[in-house]
């Protein structure tokens, strides 16, 4: 689904939900990644990572909150986008998930009702579950261009991605492999 709105987007906060792991079972632990890209290597290595309550070197990307659980009321995590504000150097920013692999391998058929929602303001522009890629540990589900008039366009899509968190950010910006 592409953004159809005009003046592209400006100001994006996802945010990230899932259910805890059983009592007495190692916990759930998801985190939001954001990949920027440079004009020069849209789809090759990212110019940086934002996650793990990081930030973007300029402050227009940040991880806001961040659990290891799961447990609480609202959104688990959440990061907000500052598109309007970012470098005009950058022009593509993806984002996604991982899924913390150190209790042995999980994939998001193992974790329940998890959700990742992407908003402008109080608009949702998409809303995911992860069901259609059931075996991988990783997925992006936004994607964020820069167009020729300088304004940021949305897209989404799933992708999954059966690898460990650290090679996540590498992979990003590709295709899928699950």
């Amino acid at each position: 689904m592409s953004s159809s709105l005009n003046r592209g987007v400006a100001k994006i906060e996802v945010t990230l939900k899932w259910d805890p792991s059983p009592l007495g079972a190692p916990p759930h632990d998801l985190d939001l990644v954001a990949a920027t890209y440079t004009a020069k290597d849209p789809n090759g290595k990212p110019a940086y990572l934002v996650y793990f309550g990081s930030r973007s070197p300029d402050g227009t990307i940040t991880l806001d909150r961040e659990s290891r659980t799961g447990q609480g009321f609202g959104a688990d995590e959440e990061m907000t986008l500052e598109l309007d504000r970012l470098s005009p150097a950058y022009h593509r920013v993806v984002v996604g998930v991982a899924i913390q692999q150190r209790d042995g391998r999980r994939t998001f058929g193992d974790i329940t009702n998890t959700k990742a929602r992407v908003l402008e303001g109080y608009t949702e522009l998409a809303e995911h579950d992860f069901t259609g890629v059931p075996s991988a540990t990783a997925a992006t589900f936004a994607e964020f261009t820069r167009d020729a008039s300088g304004a940021w366009q949305f897209s989404t899509a799933v992708r999954g991605f059966d690898t460990d968190p650290q090679s996540f950010g590498t992979l990003m910006g590709t295709t899928g492999t699950v």
